[in-house]
């Protein structure tokens, strides 16, 4: 939910559509930025149902704008995409469905799930995955504090570190050599710092598949 990862789903979603459709095309989109520091001390204090009712008015301010679907640019929030569901009458365009599906077609069924300590750590981001026939892995206890850290403490706020990006290496390295046949960069913040030639295996970029899901979507609808 950072401005951060909000900024690279703008500019891949404007990116697609100018490749689609050529010239000077652009996505015609109506964006809700809310304050991260109000969704991190909401998570923090497990006031989820706070957090949802929260976007769930943003979603509707989307709505009434336009939009004819609506994209959580987030990993994490998605805990609470029920409540968003239940409170518009347009798609939702669901993060981990995308991966997901990204994933089965590449042919995997283990992968690695990165992403902050409430994704790693809870089940309805792997249940989600397990309804698809996809078997998710997350690091160990330590790796996971990495891993948290690095997202609240650095990314979040525009540090790209070449100590981070080795530290993710050396999990994700770990990870392949005990049975991932892929990573999924599951918070949209890590694609900040973790691209394919950094992993020994498959990556899944949630941030760009989803943003190329919503593309589909625009351009399909038109």
């Amino acid at each position: 939910m950072s401005w951060e990862s909000s900024a690279l789903y703008y500019r891949l979603v404007n990116e697609g559509v100018r490749d689609r459709l050529g010239g000077l095309h652009s996505a015609v989109c109506v964006m809700g930025s809310v304050d991260f520091a109000e969704i991190e001390r909401l998570q923090v204090s497990g006031e989820w149902t706070q957090a949802g009712e929260l976007l769930a008015d943003e979603a509707r301010g989307l709505v009434a704008a336009g939009a004819e679907c609506v994209v959580l640019c987030t990993n994490t929030m998605h805990k609470v995409a029920p409540t968003i569901e239940n409170a518009v009458d347009v798609p939702l365009i669901h993060l981990v469905d995308v991966t997901a599906a990204a994933v089965k077609e590449a042919g995997l069924r283990r992968v690695a799930l990165l992403g902050t300590r409430f994704t790693m750590e809870e089940s309805f981001y792997r249940d989600r995955m397990a309804a698809y026939g996809v078997d998710t892995m997350v690091p160990d206890a330590d790796e996971r504090t990495v891993v948290n850290d690095v997202i609240y403490d650095e990314l979040v706020v525009g540090v790209v570190d070449d100590a981070a990006r080795a530290a993710y290496r050396r999990i994700i390295d770990r990870l392949a050599h005990a049975g991932a046949e892929g990573v999924i960069l599951g918070c949209t913040e890590i694609e900040l710092l973790i691209a394919q030639d950094d992993s020994p295996v498959p990556v899944f970029a949630s941030t760009a598949l989803h943003a190329e899901a919503a593309v589909d979507f625009a351009l399909s609808s038109a």
